[in-house]
């Protein structure tokens, strides 16, 4: 569709009067990758989308698409198109005309930009509905316009600000395979901001985590959940336990832990929480100096030898299953 570039942010910052909403981050997204960048409310993920596009003013640091400084070119120059949280699309337009609609404001004549957007509606397949306004369009359904008016301009790196918060659970899962399905057609940066671990997971060949307005830790989805470097980024990404122990600060995946009796383990714990979960049961235990560790036991293991509320637990692990992190 393109050709790809990198795209890379040199000590990026972007400051509200006293406030640092991003401190000189630095990062390298290879041509063709899907990135994820992911953190809580606040921690400056959306702001560096809203740069990378040209919709926020950069207050230090540069953007380097393809070897050229955007930093300070319209969104229109860039090379990057960005497809909005709330799509943004205009009510009184057909699906075909909001499509069409950058090309129009391009100055290509009607032919053409019915052309190539016919070519983008086939592409998100909404062919069907390319007479419709929007307010007939299901949420899913204007997605896939969003997407594909972002497209039509043929950007090397598409931005995505949480593209999925509005939809429900159902569609959201069939819409991440959209997307993923469309980044690897199209051979196309996608740098996609989320809040949500699982969303990140599911979609990024590379995860960039935030946390007050700088990256605590950057790499390829698996590596940031199975070896996270820091206590923030463990806890953050879901399914791991952060304990202070003698010998230091580890982290252990919940699935690695086993609960045994009490005496039997590691540590001791007294069950503080169980939740039932399908396949397998959550165990949460209080262990020495106030910490909860949380175990996932198989259903089958579970109705074998029930735990309770209140009972005493030893708690196990293989060495090689903990590993350090920062605090």
């Amino acid at each position: 569709m393109t050709e790809t570039s990198d795209l890379e942010l040199v000590s990026l910052t972007k400051r509200y009067g006293d406030m640092t909403a991003v401190d000189a981050i630095s990062h390298h997204f290879k041509p063709g990758v899907y990135a994820c960048l992911l953190g809580p409310s606040g921690c400056g993920k959306s702001s560096t989308l809203r740069m990378i596009a040209g919709h926020e003013d950069v207050t230090g640091g540069s953007i380097v698409l393809g070897g050229r400084d955007i930093s300070y070119l319209p969104p229109a120059k860039r090379g990057t198109a960005m497809m909005f949280q709330n799509y943004a699309l205009f009510p009184h337009l057909s699906v075909r005309d909001n499509v069409a609609f950058s090309l129009r404001m391009a100055g290509v004549d009607k032919t053409e930009r019915h052309k190539r957007a016919d070519e983008m509606l086939e592409l998100v397949e909404m062919t069907s509905l390319a007479e419709r306004k929007p307010d007939q369009l299901s949420g899913g359904q204007q997605q896939r316009v969003a997407l594909a008016r972002a497209l039509i301009t043929r950007p090397q790196v598409l931005l995505l600000d949480e593209p999925l918060s509005a939809l429900d659970p159902f569609l959201r899962i069939r819409m991440r395979a959209e997307l993923k399905r469309l980044q690897r057609e199209l051979g196309i940066s996608f740098i996609h901001v989320t809040h949500g671990q699982d969303e990140a997971l599911a979609l990024a060949d590379e995860i960039i985590v935030m946390n007050n307005a700088k990256i605590e830790q950057a790499g390829a989805a698996r590596d940031v959940y199975n070896t996270p470097k820091t206590a923030f980024v463990a806890r953050f990404m879901g399914g791991h336990n952060v304990l202070h122990l003698p010998q230091g600060l580890i982290a252990l995946r919940s699935d690695e832990m086993r609960i045994t009796n009490e005496g039997a383990g590691k540590i001791d714990g007294r069950v503080v929480g169980v939740e039932y979960q399908g396949t397998h049961v959550a165990l949460t235990a209080k262990v020495a100096g106030d910490q909860e560790v949380t175990g996932l036991m198989p259903d089958s293991e579970f109705l074998e030898t029930p735990k309770d509320l209140g009972e005493v637990v030893g708690i196990n692990w293989e060495d090689r299953a903990a590993h350090p992190v920062s605090a």
